[in-house]
C-alpha cells in the first residue's frame, strides 16, 4: 500500500537489513525530505546516500514502479531531478523526460507497521489506539492538543474567510453571518445561514433603533411571517393574533422599500425540536442582540475575558415571545435569555475563531493569542467525544482541550487517517 510506504520513508521506519538499489549500490537515508502534498514529487530536498555518493533532491514513491509511467512522469519535467525512487514492487526500469534512468529501490514495509496499521483500521474498539494512551507521554500529548486546537481554530478561520468574501470583505457582515450560524445549534445551521446572507444589514441600519421593526425584518426574510410557516392547526388562531398581523404589515413595507426576498420557510426544522430552539425564538434573540448594537465585531474585538464576551453575547426576546413559542399561541409567560450552556456554545464556535479569523486577516497576534486563553478559561465541553476521550485516560481540563479532541476524533479517528495521527504513530512504530 503506497500510504504505507509514504509513512515508512517519512519516519525512516526502515527494515532492519541494507537498503540498495535494483543495481546492488547501498543506500543510505540520511534526510527523507519534506513530504510534499501537492502535485510533483512526494518529497523533496531529500539527503541520501547512494553507493557512497550523496545526492540531494526528490524521492517519487509508487507501489510499483511501472506507477511511474502510468503517472505519465516520463513525459513531466517536474520529476527529472528525482534521485531515488522507492518502490514496494520494482517491476520496471524508470526514465525522466530527458532520458535518465532513475535509481530504485525496493522498500519492504516492516511486517509490525503493516499488522498495526491492520489493527488500527478494523478493530471494533473506537478509538482504535485507545490501548496505547495510558502509555504516551504527558509532554507527547499536550504538543499533539495544541497543534490540534490551532488546526481546528484555522479550519473554522477559512470557513469564515469564505463567508467574508461573499460578504465583499465586510467582517462586521460576516460575523453575523458566523453567529447567525450558529445560532442554528447544529440542526438549523445551513438554514440560519442562508437567512443572514438574505438580509441586507445595511439597509437593516437604518432602522436599527426600533426593535419591532427589526424584528419584522428578520422574521419577514425567514418566511415565518408567511400564514403557510404556520402550522395548519394554529393557523387561523395566527391570522387574529394582532401581533402576527402587526409584523406582517410592517413587513411588506419595508419588503417593498429595500426590495427583500425572503428564504423559503419549509428550510427549518422542526422536528423532536425543543420550543426554545424553535427558529422565532433564536431570531428574536437575534433581533434583541443587534437593536442593542452587542452583535458587532468592535465589541467583541474589545473583550478580554469570558465574562466581557458572555457580555456581549447575552440576550433576550422581544415581550410578545416571553409568552409565545410560535405565533398566535401562549405558553407560560417567561424570559427566554440564553442559557449559560448556549453561550459557551456560541463562544466556542463563534466569538473565538472569530477573534482568531480577525487577528490572522490584521496580523495581530494578540488576537490571535486571546482567542487561545479564551478558550483555557471556559470549561470542557461534555459530549459523547469528550467523554470518549476520557474514558481512554485523557485529562481533559478545558475547553482547549475538548475543542482539540473533537478536531482528532472527526479529522483523523473518523477519517481512518491514522497515518497522520501522532498517537496513531506512537502505536504503529511499537514493537
Amino acid at each position: 500500500m503506497e500510504a504505507l510506504l509514504h509513512y515508512c520513508w517519512k519516519h525512516k521506519l526502515l527494515p532492519l537489513s541494507p537498503l540498495e538499489t535494483t543495481d546492488h549500490r547501498m543506500v543510505e537515508v540520511i534526510d527523507p525530505g519534506l513530504h510534499n502534498r501537492h502535485a510533483g514529487p512526494d518529497f523533496f530536498n531529500a539527503k541520501v546516500k547512494v553507493g557512497g555518493t550523496l545526492w540531494v533532491g526528490n524521492v517519487e514513491i509508487h507501489d510499483k514502479a511501472s506507477d511511474w509511467y502510468r503517472h505519465c512522469h516520463n513525459n513531466d519535467a517536474a520529476y527529472d531531478n528525482v534521485i531515488l525512487h522507492v518502490c514496494g514492487e520494482v517491476d520496471d526500469v524508470v526514465l525522466t523526460s530527458s532520458g535518465r534512468e532513475v535509481p530504485q529501490v525496493s522498500l519492504k514495509v516492516p511486517q509490525y507497521i503493516t499488522d498495526h496499521y491492520h489493527e488500527l483500521i478494523t478493530t471494533d474498539h473506537y478509538p482504535p489506539c485507545y490501548s496505547i494512551i495510558p502509555q504516551l507521554s504527558g509532554l507527547m500529548l499536550h504538543s499533539w492538543m495544541s497543534a490540534l486546537q490551532t488546526e481546528r481554530l484555522e479550519q473554522k478561520t477559512q470557513a469564515i474567510r469564505r463567508r467574508c468574501d461573499l460578504c465583499e470583505g465586510d467582517w462586521e457582515a460576516a460575523y453575523f453571518v458566523t453567529l447567525a450560524r450558529n445560532y442554528g445549534f447544529g440542526v438549523n445551521g445551513d438554514a440560519f445561514e442562508a437567512w443572514a446572507n438574505s438580509i441586507p444589514l445595511h439597509a437593516v441600519d437604518h432602522h436599527r433603533d426600533n426593535l419591532f421593526q427589526v424584528e419584522a425584518i428578520f422574521l419577514g426574510q425567514a418566511g415565518l411571517l408567511d400564514v403557510e410557516s404556520v402550522p395548519q392547526r394554529y393557523q387561523q388562531i395566527a391570522i387574529e393574533d394582532e401581533y402576527f398581523n402587526k409584523m406582517r404589515n410592517e413587513y411588506a413595507y419595508l419588503k417593498h422599500k429595500f426590495q427583500l426576498t425572503p428564504i423559503n420557510h419549509k428550510l427549518w426544522k422542526f422536528l423532536r425540536m425543543r420550543p426554545q430552539n424553535f427558529p422565532h425564538i433564536r431570531i428574536s434573540q437575534l433581533a434583541h442582540l443587534y437593536h442593542s448594537r452587542q452583535a458587532s465585531l468592535s465589541q467583541l474585538v474589545e473583550c478580554s475575558n469570558m465574562k466581557e464576551v458572555r457580555r456581549v453575547l447575552a440576550t433576550n426576546v422581544s415581550p410578545y415571545w416571553e409568552s409565545h413559542y410560535v405565533f398566535g399561541v401562549e405558553s407560560p409567560k417567561r424570559g427566554k435569555s440564553l442559557s449559560a450552556h448556549s453561550l459557551q456554545v456560541l463562544a466556542i464556535n463563534t466569538a473565538i475563531p472569530m477573534l482568531f479569523a480577525y487577528g490572522r486577516y490584521r496580523g495581530d497576534e494578540r488576537l490571535c493569542d486571546r482567542a487561545f486563553s479564551l478558550l483555557e478559561e471556559l470549561k470542557a465541553e461534555d459530549n459523547n467525544i469528550v467523554r470518549m476521550w476520557r474514558d481512554c485516560g485523557l485529562v481533559i481540563d478545558n475547553a482547549s482541550d475538548s475543542q482539540a479532541l473533537i478536531q482528532l476524533k472527526k479529522e483523523y479517528c473518523d477519517k481512518k487517517d491514522c497515518l497522520h495521527c501522532r498517537i496513531g504513530y506512537e502505536y504503529m512504530r511499537k514493537k
